[in-house]
């Protein structure tokens, strides 16, 4: 005769420690400033000091993707312990669509 645990007789099954291990998971963040457009021959003869053209102007929303799905938007800034560090300031977060290009 099989005998059941405290958690399998109140329902939880773990809950508690699937929703710790879940918050636990690591996730790729990243934050796009930009991005171009261009032939092949133009990539080949990009060298250090090449300026690339960002399809974005200067105080244009940042996309902010977790896991390559787009979740939020925000303004580049500049951190006051460290000026030569930056952040984002979050300014729109969930339900947004992906930007067409």
């Amino acid at each position: 005769m099989m005998s059941e645990t405290s958690d399998e007789m109140s329902g939880q099954n773990g809950a508690g420690d699937n929703s710790a291990m879940i918050m636990g998971l690591p996730v790729m963040m990243k934050v796009v400033l930009g991005s171009a457009k261009m032939p092949v021959a133009t990539l080949a003869k990009l060298a250090k000091g090449s300026v690339v053209k960002l399809d974005k102007t200067v105080g244009d929303p940042v996309d902010i993707l977790v896991n390559g799905r787009l979740i939020a938007r925000g303004e580049v800034v500049v951190l006051n312990e460290a000026p030569s560090r930056f952040g984002v300031v979050l300014t729109e977060v969930g339900n947004l669509t992906p930007a067409v290009k």
